[in-house]
């Protein structure tokens, strides 16, 4: 049976390959080559298409900021965290900090959930205490109503995770997350962005263009992108103070990207928003 979304499969895929081709010297995952089809012998798992090996990067990079802060929030005492629009992230399976007591909240569509369960059956892989799965359609369903008919406290701190996800998104969907995130005491959350295709320049606009048409033809079109005016302001308005946007200079000092290309223009964002209490 195959992945409801073909995107999620697609990155899951580039998460692999970041094992494989860099050896996950930006975000190491063990579980990523065995979820993407459980063979890295698989044809394909170790070419890199022209173009690619940026996007594999940045999805890379993108995960390693969200863990590195949730690291951050669990030696502060957050005890839960929420990785929204899940897709085949391994964070709940692979429980880096279940020893420390963090609880896992996994949401992603119905459909997406009921395969990825079925999916890590399959392959052998048992899903941990400390994880729970949260179906909800971020469109149509009130997530904080989800979380907690799921067990999730939303007195007590916690952490969200929401990768990959926001441009498949309305925007009023968007701002309502946001506004239940905000309500959350002591939240973080981290999540990516882009900016409109127009702001993109040559090839790198021609790129995203091709990138633009292809998620539209498998029946997961953009929905909603910012510029980064817009995006803090709506953070503003959600109740969020403090807001790091890592542009693609802001990724370059955080990490150091590991491939040459220019560091300004239009491109990819990492933020991670949270409200007064604490130190970033």
């Amino acid at each position: 049976m195959e992945c409801p979304s073909i995107t999620a499969w697609r990155v899951a895929r580039h998460r692999a390959r970041h094992q494989l081709l860099e050896k996950g010297a930006v975000f190491a995952d063990p579980l990523a080559v065995l979820i993407s089809g459980g063979d890295s012998a698989q044809p394909g798992m170790e070419e890199d298409a022209p173009g690619e090996k940026n996007f594999r990067l940045f999805m890379a990079i993108r995960s390693r900021i969200a863990e590195d802060r949730l690291a951050a929030a669990v030696r502060r005492g957050v005890l839960q965290a929420v990785v929204l629009g899940a897709g085949l992230d391994t964070l709940g399976l692979r429980s880096p900090h279940g020893k420390d007591g963090l609880t896992v909240f996994e949401v992603d569509r119905p459909a997406m959930q009921d395969w990825k369960r079925g999916h890590i059956a399959r392959l052998g892989i048992t899903a941990p205490d400390t994880l729970t799965f949260v179906a909800a359609d971020f469109e149509r369903d009130d997530l904080g109503d989800c979380l907690v008919h799921a067990g999730f406290d939303p007195d007590r701190p916690a952490f969200f995770s929401w990768l990959g996800v926001v441009p498949y998104l309305g925007r009023d969907s968007i701002e309502k997350i946001l506004r239940f995130v905000a309500t959350i005491p002591d939240a973080e959350i981290v999540f990516d962005y882009g900016e409109p295709v127009e702001n993109y320049d040559g090839d790198r606009r021609k790129l995203m263009e091709e990138r633009a048409h292809f998620v539209s033809s498998v029946g997961e079109p953009w929905l909603s992108r910012f510029t980064p005016a817009d995006m803090h302001d709506i953070l503003r308005r959600a109740g969020f103070n403090h807001v790091t946007d890592y542009d693609r200079a802001g990724i370059s000092a955080y990490f150091g990207w590991p491939v040459r290309q220019p560091t300004s223009g239009a491109g990819p964002h990492v933020i991670d928003a949270c409200m007064d209490g604490y130190e970033m």
